[in-house]
């Protein structure tokens, strides 16, 4: 039988590689179960998986390649807000339906919603940052009771719309930030912003960039003697910021989709699982390997549901979906609408992580109950 080729694009090298290649690995379990299980429709499943570099030049070209080329009938993957918006377009003229399993920006969702074009063929089940902004806020305002806080962010899309988002979020409550200060990818000396954010009377920093720039964000604080709650997006939770800040990192907080924890018999499976597939303790970014995994899952149910591979034909079995898809992020119950391609759309379903001892737990006991209960 011929396989069902379904693209896979990433970063699986550079700063962002934590997350690309533990969405990537991810996406390779579920596909690896669902082969074993006779694939799908009758058809072996064939990932065909381009290093993107978290370049939105890159990405744009790999996936012409893969429609082009590899004749793939749907994609899935995209860790960087800029790839995405760069790249998933063609997915869209193709009227191939793409499930973004990582990249989070807002905006990722709404680049080709209707009247404008008739059909939008751009998923997400990973918690877009106008989520994570209202939980980074929420923790830092309501919880921690903070009031002057600063804001600093990288300057690529995923940073910049990040900080709108973070913005907004702060006056709902009234508040505006008392210092707001960005950085580049790669820049390895934040003294000169965080002595501008102390020097505003800032209680804790809020957070919008990747691993690496994190990890100079939080050993400058120690450097510069001032020691700062950080609170950010999900990226404060990537091995490359846990391990470059050690013991600096201790404390940090961020939403998560999925903590590595088996708290529930599903999830403990998928951890033991993913261990003994790919050789590690630590999954390197945990949510982003459950996402990928659950979008694998979940297109699967709809090109069954759609009983074939055409793109205008799963992808309004995505918009209808009836199957129930036992996730580890979550329980995919109709998931997506024609209107609404967020998988998860309130704070309902991410809790809040933290760093201890190079781990992310569950900062809250309340919230790990939750999950349990959730499952």
């Amino acid at each position: 039988m011929e396989p069902i080729r379904i693209g896979v694009t990433g970063p699986f090298t550079g700063g962002s590689s934590p997350m690309g290649v533990a969405m990537r690995d991810g996406i390779r379990l579920a596909a690896q179960e669902l082969n074993e299980k006779g694939g799908i429709l009758g058809r072996p499943l064939a990932l065909v998986e381009r290093d993107d570099e978290a370049r939105p030049e890159r990405g744009a070209q790999v996936v012409q390649e893969l429609i082009n080329h590899e004749k793939v009938v749907a994609g899935l993957g995209i860790v960087n807000t800029g790839v995405a918006l760069a790249s998933q377009r063609f997915y869209q003229q193709a009227h191939l339906p793409m499930i973004t399993s990582v990249a989070t920006g807002t905006i990722v969702t709404r680049q080709f919603l209707p009247p404008q074009y008739p059909d939008n063929y751009i998923f997400r089940v990973s918690a877009p940052d106008s989520v994570q902004a209202t939980m980074i806020v929420e923790e830092a305002v309501e919880r921690r009771r903070f009031r002057k806080l600063a804001i600093l962010h990288d300057s690529t899309n995923y940073g910049q719309l990040g900080r709108e988002d973070l913005e907004r979020a702060l006056e709902r409550h009234g508040i505006r930030p008392v210092a707001v200060e960005r950085f580049n990818i790669r820049d390895v000396d934040m003294t000169a912003q965080l002595t501008r954010a102390r020097a505003a009377g800032a209680e804790a920093i809020l957070t919008y960039g990747l691993g690496p720039e994190l990890a100079h964000i939080a050993n400058g604080t120690v450097r510069i003697g001032w020691k700062v709650p950080l609170i950010g997006s999900w990226a404060l939770a990537m091995s490359n910021f846990i391990d470059n800040a050690g013991p600096n990192a201790e404390g940090t907080r961020m939403p998560q989709t999925f903590i590595q924890e088996g708290d529930t018999p599903r999830r403990k499976d998928f951890i033991d699982r993913y261990r003994k597939a790919f050789g590690v303790e630590r999954i390197p970014v945990a949510p982003a390997a459950a996402q990928g995994y659950d979008s694998m899952l979940v297109l699967a149910a709809a090109i069954r549901q759609a009983r074939s591979t055409d793109g205008p034909k799963v992808r309004e079995a995505l918009e209808t979906l009836k199957e129930r898809v036992e996730g580890i992020v979550m329980v995919y119950d109709r998931p997506f609408s024609r209107q609404d391609h967020e998988a998860i759309g309130s704070t309902r379903i991410p809790v809040i992580g933290e760093v201890r001892n190079s781990q992310v737990v569950f900062a809250y006991d309340e919230d790990r109950k939750r999950g349990a209960q959730h499952k």
